[in-house]
Parts: structure tokens; sequence; C-alpha cells
């Protein structure tokens, strides 16, 4: 994952609404939940939850089908694994640097 992709998906999280659409579709697990389950759930107004799950889905940390008049939203598991990894994968490789007795 590169910095851009990565960028993109920590602000799409980025405030606490968005943050806990995605907590409560993690949750939810592969199934998702529709938007009105969402809306319900988090007690966000439905006028700005849909610009939250525009902005998720944008992000890539979720999809979004269509299940008939329903729309379904899905968190991206591998989308939001890679952005964990992203965050970790240099973890502590500078950790020596500047202690050493020499």
């Amino acid at each position: 994952m590169n910095i851009d992709i990565a960028s993109e998906g920590f602000a799409a999280v980025g405030s606490a609404p968005r943050l806990s659409v995605v907590a409560l579709l993690v949750r939810a697990g592969p199934q998702g939940l529709t938007t009105g389950e969402i809306q319900k759930k988090s007690g966000i107004p439905a006028s700005t939850l849909a610009h939250h799950l525009k902005s998720l889905a944008e992000g890539r940390v979720i999809t979004q089908v269509k299940n008939g008049r329903s729309m379904v939203s899905v968190a991206n598991f591998d989308h939001l694994n890679a952005l964990a990894a992203f965050l970790l994968e240099e973890c502590c490789v500078d950790a020596g640097e500047g202690n050493e007795n020499g």
C-alpha cells in the first residue's frame, strides 16, 4: 500500500461518526448492514449518514452493494487490514538509533 492510498483511508475514518459506522460494520461482519440499520444503531441523522457512507466508500474502507431496494454497506476487511499493516510495517526499525554507547 502506498502512502496516498493509506492517507485516503485514514482520512475517511477521520471523524467520530465515520469511525463509529466502521466499528458497527466490523461488528456486523461480512453480511454488513443496510443504511436503515446503520442509522438506527448509530443515531446519525439520515441526512448526514449518506454523506459519511459516501466518504467511507471513497476511502475504500467500506463497500456498498444494492440489495433489492436497500443499500448494504460492508466493512472492507482487506483494506482495513492493509491500513493497519501500513501503520505497523516499520514498527521499531529505528528503535536502536541513538542508543549506542560507543
